[in-house]
């Protein structure tokens, strides 16, 4: 069955989704963008074909007005049901209307039984709704129990004996038995509309939960509307439906299917999309690094992402970049310098990926501006500090020079080693002799010792700026004594101090932030005015 798509607001042909190769497909947007009239408009072209469920209109009544139409669970249950549900007054929720149903069935399975055997008739209890439900539930909730008693369904935790009706589970408890018993009550090959999925439930359980739902019903095809995008690329294979805006006067919106992410997950390109800001990704970990808590104060206007290494992050730039045509958002990223040659930064940086001017992130905090910003936040003479900061990187790289010189070599041996392996060899006769040259021809030596010499001129002419950027030395922020002599207790206020002042947006932060950005040369690479703070 194919399924045409919703009216596009810039005129093109609605795109269509071939049904019988999906087990489920999903629709995906920022809080409105449209999602859910989107949704509406798929059901109402549909029309018997549909069937809509939401565990929040289900066990609140939320949308009264909805309840009759022909995509509603209520629709499909028993008139003589929903009647006696009514008869109180006030509306049965479509929770309590589908308990009901389900002792119904049972009931009617029941007498069909006796009769049988009463005829004398072949007599076979069929297997019900409700036992697809019972074992469903005490799958996903281990310990817990359904019982029937009177006519109707109790609920029982461990080993406490006490029963207690649907009223006093959780809303969790409650959405997972909405959603097992309402399933089984959609029509055969129907498209089963499940509005927000995820809610009510633990992200552990709902993956499992739908993949056991998908399985239940596998005649038929869900479609999930969701803005959460975990649980949308939890559908794995799944079409997946951006909703970026709608016209609501003319019933057309602007929407497409996500393309293939090779090089960043899915869950994350839809995260990053849904924001609508330029993207900028960066190294660390989420929580801990330095980059996390520095770079979203240095950027405000843009959607800051941790992806862990350097390697990721430049490659999630590159996939990024490459789908701007769909997503029409700026994406860049920022990676340490590290032991980088210049041709190096210069390939990273026409790729969007700045390098800064020094080796790695805790550099960037000596800066002098930085230094001095601290210095004077903390009523301590600014060029009186930054002096001896000074004096004491020199001192350390002094002392080290001729070890950054061979890590330096390393470096550039092993990259060239990679560069020239690469190529393409007839037979091992070639690539043995290849390698057999390699040594001379690359002459670490003369490598290691042009390091030396370089670096002896930044040591002897005290050229502080040249030191950061070649010096890796994660230990320098402590052996530095910046964060004392700048009046913080270790390394790690000195680093607190820094984020607090950005956050608190002091006159000292604009020094703070046009040093960084400096350092990566952000204003040649996204420009000024996006890096402004916000009023």
């Amino acid at each position: 069955m194919e399924l045409t798509l919703p009216s596009r607001l810039n005129g093109e042909a609605p795109a269509t989704i071939n049904l019988g190769e999906h087990r489920s497909f999903v629709i995906i947007g920022a809080n409105g963008a449209g999602k859910t009239r989107f949704t509406t408009a798929i059901v109402n072209s549909l029309g018997d074909k549909a069937f809509r469920l939401s565990a929040l209109d289900a066990l609140y009544n939320r949308r009264n007005g909805s309840a009759d139409l022909p995509s509603s669970l209520r629709n499909r249950l028993s008139p003589t049901v929903v009647a006696n549900g009514d008869r109180a007054g006030a509306q049965a929720t479509a929770l309590e209307l589908l308990l009901a149903q389900l002792m119904h069935d049972e009931m009617l399975n029941l007498i069909g039984y006796k009769l049988a055997i009463a005829d004398h008739r072949e007599a076979t209890l069929k297997r019900t709704r409700l036992d697809n439900v019972i074992s469903l539930w005490q799958d996903v909730f281990p310990g817990n129990r359904v019982l029937i008693d009177s006519g109707k369904i109790l609920f029982s935790r461990g080993l406490d004996m006490a029963s207690y009706s649907a009223v006093r589970l959780s809303d969790g408890e409650r959405a997972v038995l909405y959603y097992a018993g309402a399933v089984l009550y959609a029509p055969r090959h129907a498209v089963i509309f499940v509005d927000t999925p995820e809610i009510f439930l633990h992200p552990t359980l709902t993956t499992s939960l739908w993949n056991r739902l998908e399985n239940l019903r596998s005649d038929c095809t869900f479609c999930y509307t969701t803005h959460d995008p975990e649980f949308a690329s939890s559908r794995n294979g799944a079409p997946v439906l951006w909703v970026r805006d709608c016209d609501t006067v003319d019933d057309a919106w602007d929407y497409d299917l996500l393309p293939a992410t090779d090089g960043i997950s899915q869950e994350l390109y839809m995260t990053l999309v849904g924001t609508r800001k330029p993207v900028l990704f960066i190294e660390g970990d989420s929580d801990r690094s330095i980059d996390a808590k520095l770079y979203p104060l240095i950027f405000p206007d843009f959607t800051v992402r941790s992806l862990g290494s350097c390697n990721k992050v430049i490659e999630a730039t590159r996939t990024f970049n490459d789908l701007s045509g769909f997503h029409k958002l700026d994406s860049f990223g920022i990676v340490d310098r590290d032991r980088r040659d210049e041709a190096e930064v210069a390939y990273l940086r026409r790729k969007k990926v700045m390098v800064p001017e020094v080796a790695e992130i805790e550099n960037m905090l000596l800066l002098e501006d930085i230094v001095k910003a601290m210095a004077s936040v903390t009523g301590h003479n600014p060029r009186r500090v930054f002096d001896r900061v000074r004096k004491t990187i020199l001192s350390l790289f002094r002392a080290d020079l001729r070890q950054q010189a061979l890590l330096h070599t390393r470096h550039r041996v092993k990259r060239t080693m990679e560069y020239r392996v690469d190529a393409r060899f007839t037979d091992i006769a070639n690539l043995e002799e290849h390698l057999s040259s390699l040594l001379d021809e690359i002459s670490p030596r003369r490598i290691y010792e042009d390091f030396c010499k370089e670096f002896h001129i930044y040591e002897h002419s005290g050229d502080y700026e040249s030191i950061l950027r070649v010096y890796n030395q994660k230990s320098m922020l402590s052996s530095s004594n910046v964060a004392q002599m700048c009046g913080f207790k270790n390394k790690e206020r000195y680093i607190d101090g820094v984020i607090a002042l950005l956050r608190e947006n002091r006159p000292e932060a604009e020094s703070i932030r046009e040093a960084v950005r400096r350092c990566l040369g952000a204003s040649d690479t996204i420009g000024g005015d996006d890096a402004q703070p916000e009023s």
